[in-house]
């Protein structure tokens, strides 16, 4: 029964964190050491499935832009619609290189590594300060910026970088309007996710149990929540408060690494 709620508030952690940008891997890893939760041989599966629902928050949410997206490059007209899949497209490139060649050596720094957690949370607060002062403008996606939007997301697979942090950040830092960068940020990693579970059921199958079930249910209606309420304070410019927080859990994480 204590995994059953465990897996509800591992959920509720990765519907809540992936969007907003405080690293939900990040918390995920806390979360197990403070719970004392081990999924065992299980664990990376419930990583995929957890990380699945949110894909799925996104795909509800921006279900009529992908609509477009998808209409665009079957279309093979070069439209605005043809263009952005060509530039979600470049951007998964460095995420999904760095997936497949060192899955192994990335399966390593998930394993309760909470100095590097707590390290990382402080480099994310870091970027999300630097973010939340820069100047708004009207400018759009371009190649260029989609590329290195794409380093940045592939910087975050490090438990602790926000994922939506870095990438919106580094969005932002390159002059990108706030609405078009949060966009782009969460429509980028739904292939990425899709091309990861895919690639499990390949390699290993997949056996779901109930945990996993409840746990991708409460990570999904949640993350519907935090994307929506992810966009308006991106808008807004409020990006600081989440800078405090990672700052604070950070030092928080690698004192409690240190001294206990």
């Amino acid at each position: 029964m204590s995994e059953f709620f465990d897996a509800i508030i591992l959920g509720i952690i990765q519907g809540l964190t992936e969007f907003l940008p405080v690293s939900s891997s990040g918390h995920i890893e806390l979360a197990q050491a403070i719970l004392g939760y081990d999924a065992g041989d299980k664990e990376e599966q419930l990583s995929v499935v957890l990380h699945a629902a949110t894909a799925l928050s996104t795909i509800v949410i921006f279900r009529k832009d992908i609509m477009e997206i998808l209409k665009g490059l079957f279309k093979f007209e070069n439209n605005e619609e043809f263009q952005f899949s060509l530039k979600i497209l470049l951007s998964m490139i460095p995420a999904a290189f760095v997936g497949l060649v060192f899955d192994d050596i990335i399966e390593g720094f998930f394993d309760a590594n909470i100095l590097l957690v707590g390290a990382m949370l402080l480099v994310t607060a870091v970027l999300l300060f630097l973010a939340d002062k820069a100047k708004d403008t009207n400018k759009k996606v371009g190649y260029q910026h989609a590329l290195i939007i794409g380093i940045a997301q592939m910087v975050a697979i490090l438990p602790g970088i926000s994922r939506s942090g870095a990438t919106i950040s580094t969005s932002v830092l390159l002059g990108i309007d706030r609405s078009r960068a949060a966009r782009f940020s969460f429509l980028m990693v739904v292939p990425l996710i899709l091309g990861k579970m895919a690639k499990d059921l390949m390699d290993q199958g997949f056996s779901f149990s109930t945990d996993m079930i409840v746990g991708f249910i409460a990570a999904f209606l949640t993350g519907m929540v935090a994307c929506l309420w992810m966009i308006a304070l991106v808008k807004q410019s409020k990006l600081t408060y989440f800078a405090i927080y990672c700052f604070v859990v950070g030092l928080l994480a690698i004192g409690w690494k240190l001294f206990f």
